[in-house]
């Protein structure tokens, strides 16, 4: 998945990414980095600006690959009406788009953009979180499953659309905790509809708010956790506490990580193993996995 930025110019759109520390819009035509899936994307997204961007304001434009066709969520557009409704359907049809939505609206829906969770097929809502690159999701998936071993009752934190809760559902007992009330709906219709999976439950809940406390983890053999960029430090204090034999820590920010392990070690957790996943290329930021473990 990516995000372009996206301008109406006199000569038609203009799309592509930002120059480094910059709002110049750099146009992308033999693009490196992205999938050749969001390159064939780029003629639609084009004639989405030319319908529906102007001279004076930037868009935002997500575009996702999904089992579906490329799902696109479109922001800082025009105000729609029946005319542009209609337009932007055109362009959604033509182009074989499998969702369009514009300013969270949802305007076409040609198929649904699924998402493949292990044996689970998830519609996520539009602009839902997913790992950047199919190769990046499935070795933090490894690094998990390698991490949580053969625990029969896992926690997932900051589940999302079920990234990980789905998978690890083979083999294990689930409860996924996230504060997206929608992610939390597709992924237990996902789970719902798929063959041969162990029981998954979901709780919508705002884990920087109201973390899960011990008691309520007094269940888990395993927790897998994989918090945004600022990290998890109110649950990770709640996790110190807490009796969970292993931790699965998987993060997008090694500043944040590091302060998060370092409450978990002195709550008493041994970091066993880290590393780390460069799922962008030719940049610094880098992903990262860790396990954790409690000492009897």
């Amino acid at each position: 998945r990516a995000t372009l930025s996206a301008r109406r110019t006199k000569g038609g759109a203009l799309v592509g990414f930002h120059a480094r520390q910059s709002g110049t819009i750099i146009p992308i035509p033999e693009c490196k980095l992205l999938h050749p899936d969001l390159m064939a994307a780029m003629p639609a997204l084009e004639a989405l600006v030319k319908i529906g961007g102007s001279r004076s304001a930037e868009l935002s434009l997500t575009v996702t690959r999904s089992l579906g066709g490329p799902d696109v969520a479109v922001t800082g557009g025009k105000p729609l009406d029946a005319g542009l409704r209609a337009a932007l359907a055109q362009v959604a049809e033509a182009q074989a788009l499998a969702r369009l939505t514009w300013e969270g609206e949802t305007i076409a829906l040609r198929v649904p953009p699924a998402q493949a969770f292990g044996p689970a097929r998830v519609v996520p809502p539009p602009s839902a979180f997913l790992q950047a690159t199919a190769e990046g999701e499935a070795a933090l998936l490894a690094a998990a499953s390698d991490a949580i071993g053969d625990a029969r009752t896992v926690t997932d934190l900051f589940a999302g659309a079920g990234t990980f809760t789905l998978p690890l559902a083979a083999g294990a007992e689930v409860h996924a905790v996230e504060g997206d009330a929608a992610m939390m709906a597709a992924l237990d219709r996902g789970w719902r509809q798929a063959p041969g999976l162990k029981r998954v439950t979901v709780e919508t809940r705002d884990l920087f708010r109201r973390p899960l406390e011990p008691d309520e983890l007094r269940k888990a053999e395993a927790v897998v956790i994989d918090p945004p960029r600022a990290g998890a430090e109110a649950q990770a204090r709640a996790l110190a506490r807490a009796a969970v034999p292993v931790v699965a820590f998987v993060s997008c920010n090694p500043v944040t990580f590091a302060r998060d392990a370092l409450i978990l070690m002195r709550g008493g957790y041994r970091l066993d193993w880290g590393q780390g996943v460069d799922q962008f290329r030719w940049s610094s930021h880098v992903e990262l996995a860790a396990r954790f473990s409690r000492p009897a």
